[in-house]
């Protein structure tokens, strides 16, 4: 068997170490929660609108959340957003939901199409499809609010425009917002 012996400061500083583990343990904790906390503030609807009328939603492109109500009040969320690259990419003010669509297909807009000349349309359910499993189209040619499969965008300034979400919070979304409901992208 062997001997194991250890000086005065291997026992002081073996003591010290243990004692700082928690604090140490602590630390890393806080910084974690702090770098995954959201950065998100509630928002009233009336800061925003007149009234409900079929539902309401803001788009927060510096906090990179979508609050929803709905048109009678009661429901209130806040989802997680990917926003547009630049802020020439990004439209705000007013507009509405005119159209809604499960499996959309994506094609290139032009100005992609300039960027990207090897860019092909995707067909709507495929894997790739940047619009992810759902959309909302909204009454500005080109700007929807989505779904996407690459979940590293959200949270992120990665679009080209469009307001991104996570699928299974575009499929919420997307069974409550109605046809009509009021957007404001600010």
């Amino acid at each position: 068997m062997q001997n194991f012996r250890m000086n005065r400061r291997q026992v002081i500083a073996g003591a010290a170490a243990a004692l700082m583990l928690p604090a140490i343990a602590r630390a890393q904790d806080a910084l974690t929660a702090t770098r995954n906390a959201s950065s998100w503030q509630a928002q009233d609807w009336r800061d925003h609108f007149d009234e409900l009328g079929k539902g309401c939603i803001v788009c927060d492109t510096v906090n990179r959340t979508l609050h929803y109500w709905s048109g009678d009040g009661e429901t209130y969320n806040v989802y997680p957003t990917s926003v547009p690259k630049t802020d020439e990419l990004t439209k705000r003010g007013y507009t509405e939901i005119v159209r809604k669509k499960v499996g959309p297909s994506w094609t290139p807009t032009a100005s992609q199409m300039e960027r990207f000349p090897d860019w092909k349309p995707v067909a709507g359910g495929a894997p790739d499809n940047p619009l992810g499993s759902h959309a909302l189209y909204l009454s500005w040619p080109a700007y929807l609010i989505h779904g996407t499969h690459d979940t590293r965008k959200i949270g992120r300034p990665s679009s080209d425009g469009c307001i991104g979400l996570y699928n299974e919070m575009i499929v919420d979304l997307f069974g409550k917002a109605e046809v009509g409901t009021q957007v404001r992208l600010i």
